[in-house]
């Protein structure tokens, strides 16, 4: 690779002072943040982060997915858990105020060529991505995917009993996204805390439901992911026996989220044999199947 190519990202990485427009508390800690950030808004796609500075005293910046975008309104939303200093901070700011944003950073998720029927997974703090992408291809792309999420906190969101039928799926699991049953998307929720109307199991084995029972052809689907390391593994395992293509958004720490502090790396099968890639710029998305799992 050569050195322009390797430092391509650069120049597509913007800095703005974006004004926090709302800040809303749910269950478990989490947070769903609106920043006005019309330059960053303008140029996001799904499946990238900007790199926020929680507070001028804190140096460190925190990456956060981006949950939407809206280039008319100049808006971007990201949803996130408070579990350290920077996102308790970050936690407390208030409408008005400003915070010194980098972004949109990363590779996305591919935004053409879709199989018919995509089948998009988010775990935790992976469902702000699927949101995104399920977006994306309503709107841009005139696909509906079945959209699955996990969590083992309560939603951060007050769930609803779906209306959209989906051949394949349990009938007693009914509990949907709101926003995914507006859009005419179907939605289905998996948690192992026993929520009122969720699939009592991991996502992952939800997804292997509706692969097994849905009598859907093999060959019109495709898997999106985004979550922990454990359930990412899973639906890497769960694409090669059922033989489905699948991009995974990996979930890593970052230091730098630029490229440069090689912080983030994980281990990614290439056509030239192994190297070890950078998530925050090689990624976050990659091929399910060339990622090396620990």
């Amino acid at each position: 690779m050569s050195a322009t190519a390797h430092r391509a990202h650069r120049g597509t990485i913007l800095l703005e002072d974006a004004t926090v427009v709302d800040v809303t508390s749910h269950p478990g800690d989490q947070v769903v943040m609106r920043l006005r950030a019309p330059e960053i808004a303008a140029a996001c796609q799904p499946g990238v982060f900007v790199h926020l500075r929680c507070e001028p005293s804190l140096q460190m910046r925190r990456p956060m997915s981006v949950m939407r975008a809206d280039a008319r309104t100049g808006t971007i939303d990201m949803l996130f858990k408070v579990h350290g200093i920077g996102t308790r901070a970050l936690a407390a700011r208030q409408p008005g105020e400003v915070l010194s944003t980098l972004g949109p950073i990363g590779k996305p998720f591919r935004l053409g060529g879709y199989r018919p029927r995509p089948l998009l997974i988010g775990g935790g703090v992976g469902i702000p991505p699927m949101v995104y992408l399920a977006e994306h291809l309503r709107r841009c792309a005139g696909v509906t995917p079945l959209v699955l999420m996990g969590s083992e906190v309560p939603f951060p969101f007050k769930t609803r009993p779906s209306q959209i039928l989906v051949p394949g799926l349990p009938a007693a699991v009914i509990a949907a996204m709101p926003l995914m049953e507006d859009w005419g998307i179907a939605s289905r929720l998996a948690s192992l805390n026993a929520y009122p109307g969720c699939f009592e199991g991991y996502v992952t084995a939800l997804a292997e439901h509706w692969l097994t029972q849905s009598g859907v052809a093999r060959e019109d689907v495709e898997i999106f992911a985004c979550g922990p390391t454990p359930m990412l593994k899973a639906v890497q395992a769960l694409a090669g026996r059922f033989d489905l293509p699948a991009q995974v958004s990996l979930e890593e720490y970052m230091a730098c989220a630029v490229g440069g502090c090689a912080g983030c790396t994980v281990r990614v099968e290439t056509p030239a044999g192994p190297a070890m890639k950078r998530v925050c710029v090689d990624g976050p998305v990659f091929e399910a199947a060339s990622v090396v799992f620990d």
